[in-house]
């Protein structure tokens, strides 16, 4: 009830893309987990082109982020955000409908367009919605985010035993109403004329050095959020023998992000400087992949259920801690983007931030699965984990680097309303 009320305080414009964002994260994880089962199960198609597909997908996405951003900037957010919205309808409206190679090929160039588009469109408008309030619009929106992030999962495992296809016509269907709602209910922004070329307006914010170390520094944050897709859900499985406790690391980091997230960024934003909460929240994301290691480096498998309990807890501690980590740094990261240039690029600098994370995702993911697999075959079932908290420990030493150098722009704080 919290969060809801909390929500109402916002413009109905944020209002609407954080419920929208619930959704396109339902939608999407009821579909997309399960997505690669159903190639290699239902069409039998090979590992490689399963790859080429899901690829495809990741590449027109992460690639076209900037593409996205600079959309909205020349063109309004609002109208961005509908075309992602419809155009991942069609995404997935096909996944459910082609058995081809080409029409799968299509479905994931259009998904992932889409993604391209109104991911960075989302958090231009709510930036510049919520104006001096951003670090609690972003709390909220990374609220909604992970809870949709679990509920997705579970919805399309239940769908899942109807088949593959009711499950993509869900999702295609969800995407369809969240069109519909933000073209009759998102107010249009008023779009200010731009002045030179879309490449002048990349130039300039490529040229922005400050930016630019920033968001190579977050390069951490990314690679270690990612974590909790691949490393965490497998050292859960390694710790306790059992697949389902996977799904642990989701439920607790949902029911805590329910329980702190307004709380935590209202409590830091009011002791000020963002950078060094920032480099906190790292710290702490690094600190998560420690507990995990003392059970997972070990060899054995539980005996018994309050064995597989006991193994449990320190991975699900290194979520929890993994999960606040992220609580802490990643509202102020979006906070203080807009303030490196002009407003009217505000959507240039989330396109290129977000093509540099969905390369430090690909990194890392690469690095932790090299990690994983030489520790599995010369016996270091650390190195992975060890990996991990190398990467969190660079970057907050980077944010920290920034501040002391004073590269970090200060958000306005907003004017305090009188009270009645």
């Amino acid at each position: 009830m919290r969060t809801w009320r909390e929500m109402r305080r916002f413009p109905l414009a944020v209002q609407l893309l954080l419920v929208n964002q619930l959704g396109v994260n339902i939608g999407f994880y009821l579909l997309i987990p399960y997505l690669a089962t159903h190639l290699t199960d239902n069409l039998g198609m090979s590992a490689a082109v399963v790859g080429i597909v899901l690829g495809v997908r990741n590449l027109s996405q992460q690639g076209l982020f900037i593409i996205g951003g600079s959309a909205s900037d020349r063109l309004g957010a609002r109208g961005v955000i509908i075309a992602g919205c419809a155009l991942r309808t069609v995404g997935f409206a096909l996944f459910a409908l082609g058995d081809h190679l080409a029409v799968l090929l299509a479905a994931s160039v259009l998904s992932g367009l889409a993604g391209a588009l109104f991911n960075p469109a989302v958090r231009t408008y709510i930036a510049q919605e919520a104006d001096g309030r951003r670090a609690e619009a972003f709390a909220l929106f990374n609220v909604f985010a992970t809870t949709g992030a679990l509920i997705g999962p579970l919805l399309g495992s239940a769908l899942l035993l109807v088949d593959f296809r009711t499950s993509a016509l869900t999702a295609a269907g969800i995407f369809a109403a969240l069109t519909v709602a933000q073209a009759l209910v998102l107010p249009a922004q008023k779009v200010e004329p731009g002045n030179g070329t879309v490449l002048g307006d990349w130039r300039e914010v490529l040229g922005n050095r400050a930016f630019l170390a920033f968001a190579l520094a977050m390069v951490g944050m990314f690679a270690l959020e990612n974590q909790l897709y691949l490393l965490l859900p497998d050292g859960a499985r390694q710790a306790t023998g059992w697949d389902g406790a996977a799904g642990l690391v989701f439920v607790v980091g949902t029911l805590a992000n329910l329980a702190l997230q307004l709380r935590i960024t209202r409590a830091l934003k009011e002791r000020g400087d963002r950078a060094r909460w920032i480099a906190t929240g790292l710290c702490l994301m690094a600190l998560a992949f420690v507990p995990p290691a003392l059970v997972t480096a070990g060899s054995g498998t539980p005996h018994g259920a309050a064995d597989a309990t006991l193994r449990a807890l320190p991975v699900l501690v290194g979520a929890l801690l993994l999960y606040l980590g992220v609580m802490i740094a990643q509202p102020f990261v979006m906070e203080l983007i807009p303030g490196f240039g002009r407003p009217e690029l505000t959507g240039t600098y989330f396109g290129i931030f977000y093509v540099v994370s969905g390369i430090a995702a690909a990194v890392g993911n690469t690095v932790v699965g090299w990690a994983m697999d030489t520790g599995q075959r010369d016996d270091a079932g650390w190195l992975p984990w060890a990996c991990c908290a190398l990467f969190g420990l660079a970057s907050a030493l980077g944010v920290a680097w920034l501040r002391r150098l004073g590269s970090l722009p200060t958000p306005a704080e907003p004017a305090v309303a009188a009270t009645v």
